[in-house]
């Protein structure tokens, strides 16, 4: 099975992780998170990386993800690069790593393909959506209108 890295700045690793387990109410994946805080050696962290990466892989390689491409997190996922069986995607969200766990059982590069697709398609604009769903509606959004739905107090 493939591991999973998380490298993040602080604890926003932790907190994806968390509640992207909540959600699923599981994590099916072997998983670690990396925290790289203000005051963090980027040297320590990079071997700390290195061997979080060896204990994850048994064989089907490592998902590294990673929150923001050019920092340093970022920096110290890249440096995994030269490890075959590493693939590194920037721009972690919940929706990418929510897709990777619904699809834990596929293999490195799918899974990474997965990844992908799962943070782009996570990011939506919502006003646009609110604007179609009004024209669609004939411009009510308004739930109660019409007096079908029952209102709490």
């Amino acid at each position: 099975m493939v591991g999973l890295l998380l490298i993040t700045h602080e604890a926003l690793g932790d907190a994806l992780l968390h509640n992207a387990a909540s959600t699923l109410g599981h994590c099916p994946l072997p998983t670690e998170v990396l925290a790289v805080g203000r005051d963090s050696d980027p040297e320590e962290r990079r071997q700390r990386a290195a061997e979080l990466a060896c204990q994850l892989n048994d064989g089907d390689g490592v998902l590294v993800l990673t929150d923001m491409y050019g920092s340093t997190p970022s920096n110290i996922a890249c440096s995994l690069a030269n490890l075959a069986t590493v693939r590194i995607i920037a721009g972690v969200n919940l929706p990418m790593l929510i897709r990777v766990f619904n699809y834990a059982t596929l293999d490195l590069d799918t899974l990474s393909d997965k990844a992908l697709s799962g943070g782009h398609d996570g990011v939506v604009s919502c006003s646009a959506l609110t604007t179609a769903a009004a024209v669609t509606l004939g411009g009510n959004l308004n739930p109660t209108a019409g007096g079908s739905a029952t209102q709490h107090h």
